[in-house]
């Protein structure tokens, strides 16, 4: 196994057992490469339900369902997914659900598709506009705080946040 395989696994595996010790036990998503780990580790947790979406929206509505049952959630996307959950967040503003969301960059960082760049760039402009904090992951060093602030700030506090993990973290694809 190379080295960049094993950082990846190594990062991924962190940022999953934070989230898991911070009492996250629904994990919702679109398949994603950038969140490989995260789902199989949830799919395989006899203590978490895992949930695929057929589009990103659903996990909104899902993970505000999820708060009304006492539970907490995540919803795992890749930063694409974040403009089709532009108009149901706004269920999220009104009625003050907590909400956690990880977004697996794309057209950040070393992007080489250019077809990837213009919703990357637009990310956290459009979140920031639906009142969602956005705290950016570069560094594996950073996770396990950041990680910890997010969703304390989420579920505590009845906020929408976003952890954005960055190219620099999960690497540039070629494609």
């Amino acid at each position: 196994m190379d080295a960049k395989v094993i950082k990846t696994e190594t990062w991924a595996e962190v940022l999953y057992d934070s989230l898991r010790t911070l009492g996250i036990d629904i994990f919702c998503y679109v398949p994603d490469a950038g969140h490989r780990v995260l789902i199989e580790r949830s799919i395989v947790d006899d203590d978490v339900v895992s949930i695929p979406l057929t589009t990103e929206e659903e996990g909104v509505a899902l993970l505000a369902g999820a708060h009304l049952g006492d539970r907490r959630g995540v919803l795992l996307m890749q930063s694409s997914g974040v403009g089709n959950c532009i108009n149901m967040m706004s269920l999220i503003n009104a009625g003050r659900f907590p909400f956690l969301t990880i977004v697996s960059m794309r057209g950040d960082f070393g992007e080489q598709n250019p077809w990837q760049l213009p919703m990357g760039q637009a990310v956290e402009p459009c979140l920031t506009a639906m009142d969602t904090l956005c705290l950016r992951i570069e560094t594996p060093e950073d996770i396990t705080s950041t990680t910890e602030a997010a969703t304390q700030m989420a579920y505590k506090s009845d906020q929408s946040v976003a952890i954005i993990l960055s190219q620099k973290l999960i690497g540039a694809k070629p494609f």
